[in-house]
């Protein structure tokens, strides 16, 4: 028979199933339960003895291999981490533990776009958190309508609804997607409820976005995900002509850019022929703009450049400036179809993260900003393929703004290693062969021009590892 033992007497257990403990003046301390013999658990009782608090939770460690063999030891393994243990940063420059100073070409991947700890976003974030952070959507606050104001009035979208992440907000869009399907065509006893995605794609790992993730191996351990999927080939028009069925697809998601997937840009003529098609079939073109939006290819969304307006768009990354947030925006077609009670989020839209999230979408959005993003973008991409161009592992270098690739033939984890040595922080992406570069958007040139210089003088290090 299954038993809890309590490390308390009679007395102090029958006050608390009373609820005396609500007037007492007795400090309330943690006391041990025991559960069928295993792990002590622990519960707050009563206890006169007014004892110092514990410490003994804080990290205490001094140097990086400290913090990551307690890491080990606490943390879910989810994530295969570098060997780095960062505790400040200024601008474009991180430092870690030993005080070893790195040049940050991952901005959090394409999250910090201003950078750490710039001025204007503290300001923001500490005004805030002295006035208001959180009051739930039960309630109106006034940095959330002016964050969605401001959202609203630079882009295609006439609502939005805020989410805590990128996958997050691209659940929102499936919702969306099949709720605008089910309102629109109401006669229909099966209405469209089907997705096309793409090769390369990557929109998330929660179980609706895993589904459109075209990585197979980030989906098979956790199958049965959310049927209804197709793949088709990234810029394949006739593959995709061939997909999309009219009363079956509720929406086609896209990355103009695709991040994660290796720095693949769409052309004009594939986004256009997706808008065309959704149209005709009547389904939704949602834009997934997670990371390669808000600034970071020099356009303030990355579809500008194309000229070609979706239906949805997500984002996520850099909005809030190091702040977990996410958006859903969508034309009011779409959002006529959603009622009260049909999606919602305790912490979505917060006055503490939409206060921060105004200051960076109004610093990046000025056209000043934006034309210095593409000006050091282009400049990036003319010292990489004068420095890297030449080199025999170099496929290609690619992308637009402050978002590049740099495709190799052989995989790309010595050259990631070796340039962390260096004192320079870069990322993979698409099958571990891509060298992906998306510092802040603040960067300077010769922050810019002092990472290709250690990016080209650690290229020697490929040979070695291929020729083993």
């Amino acid at each position: 028979m299954n038993s809890i033992h309590i490390s308390s007497n009679s007395t102090v257990f029958h006050s608390l199933t009373h609820h005396r403990w609500l007037s007492s003046p007795y400090k309330v301390y943690p006391q041990v339960i025991k559960i069928n013999g295993r792990k002590p658990l622990t519960t707050s009782c009563l206890n006169t003895d007014v004892k110092a608090p514990d410490s003994s939770r804080k990290v205490t460690a001094q140097n990086s291999k400290g913090v990551m063999e307690l890491e080990g030891k606490v943390m879910v393994g989810t994530y295969g981490r570098e060997p780095v243990v960062l505790v400040s940063g200024k601008g474009c420059k991180l430092y870690d533990v030993e005080g070893r100073e790195y040049l940050d070409m991952t901005s959090g991947i394409a999250v910090n776009a201003l950078g750490h700890c710039d001025p204007d976003w503290v300001k923001a974030v500490v005004d805030q958190a002295h006035v208001l952070t959180h009051v739930s959507n039960v309630y109106y606050s006034v940095p959330q309508v002016e964050l969605a104001k401001h959202l609203v009035d630079c882009s295609f979208a006439d609502r939005v609804f805020f989410t805590n992440s990128g996958t997050e907000a691209n659940e929102a869009a499936i919702k969306f997607a099949r709720k605008f399907q089910r309102h629109s065509n109401p006669d229909v006893k099966d209405p469209a409820t089907e997705f096309i995605s793409f090769t390369n794609s990557f929109h998330g790992r929660t179980m609706g976005a895993l589904a459109l993730t075209s990585k197979e191996q980030y989906r098979s351990p956790f199958e049965p995900v959310m049927p209804g999927v197709t793949f088709v080939e990234y810029g394949n028009i006739k593959a995709t002509q061939e997909s999309i069925r009219h009363g079956k697809t509720a929406a086609v998601f896209v990355e103009p850019i695709q991040g994660e997937g290796g720095i693949h840009s769409a052309t004009k003529e594939f986004l256009e022929f997706l808008r065309t098609a959704c149209d005709d079939a009547g389904a939704l073109l949602v834009f997934d703009e997670v990371q390669c939006g808000l600034g970071r290819t020099g356009y303030l969304w990355a579809h500008e450049s194309y000229g070609i307006f979706p239906d949805i768009m997500t984002l996520a990354k850099p909005l809030a400036g190091g702040l977990p947030i996410g958006a859903t925006l969508v034309t009011e077609r779409v959002a006529s179809s959603i009622n009260y009670g049909d999606h919602g989020s305790t912490f979505a839209g917060g006055s503490l993260v939409c206060n921060a999230a105004l200051t960076v979408l109004e610093k990046i959005s000025k056209p000043e900003f934006l034309a210095g993003v593409s000006k050091k973008g282009l400049y990036f991409k003319e010292i990489l393929q004068q420095k890297l161009g030449g080199n025999s592992h170099v496929k290609e270098i690619r992308g637009l703004g402050l978002i590049i690739g740099i495709e190799l033939d052989v995989p790309a984890s010595p050259l990631i290693y070796a340039c962390r040595n260096s004192g320079l922080l870069v990322l993979t992406a698409g099958k571990g062969n891509v060298v992906r570069l998306v510092p802040p958007l603040t960067v300077t040139e010769q922050e810019l021009r002092l990472a290709a210089d250690i990016l080209q003088n650690a290229m020697p290090v490929l040979d070695e590892n291929s020729s083993e």
